[in-house]
């Protein structure tokens, strides 16, 4: 079974950073498509970030240029480096791991990014 647990969110003012992590328990680490997706209050679930296998990466329009996703295959973590943020950045972030056929899929818990103007 795969888990996914997030950490790293929290308050912050415009313009500031933080680094989300995520740690992906199980042996479809290196293999899988991970991303980053975020919901904001009222709206759908977003993809905002992912990175393949091969560490191909891409990124929503909104965040491209301020968010950097990256992986450590050793430690079986996946990361979002988040600066300049912005209010419009608030939302509850979520991890997510899934087969490049599509299924199976894994979400994490969520960690929540309030962004204060």
């Amino acid at each position: 079974q795969v888990q996914l647990v997030e950490s790293g969110g929290g308050l912050v003012q415009t313009g500031g950073s933080l680094r989300l992590s995520c740690s992906v328990s199980g042996s479809t680490f290196s293999r899988y498509i991970l991303g980053w997706y975020r919901q904001a209050p009222g709206k759908q679930r977003e993809m905002v970030a992912i990175i393949t296998s091969v560490d191909s990466t891409g990124y929503a329009d909104s965040v491209r240029g301020r968010f950097t996703i990256s992986k450590d295959n050793a430690k079986n973590t996946v990361y979002l480096q988040m600066n300049s943020l912005k209010p419009e950045d608030t939302a509850v972030y979520y991890c997510n791991s899934r087969s490049p056929l599509g299924r199976p899929e894994y979400w994490g818990q969520g960690t929540q990014v309030t962004v204060s103007s």
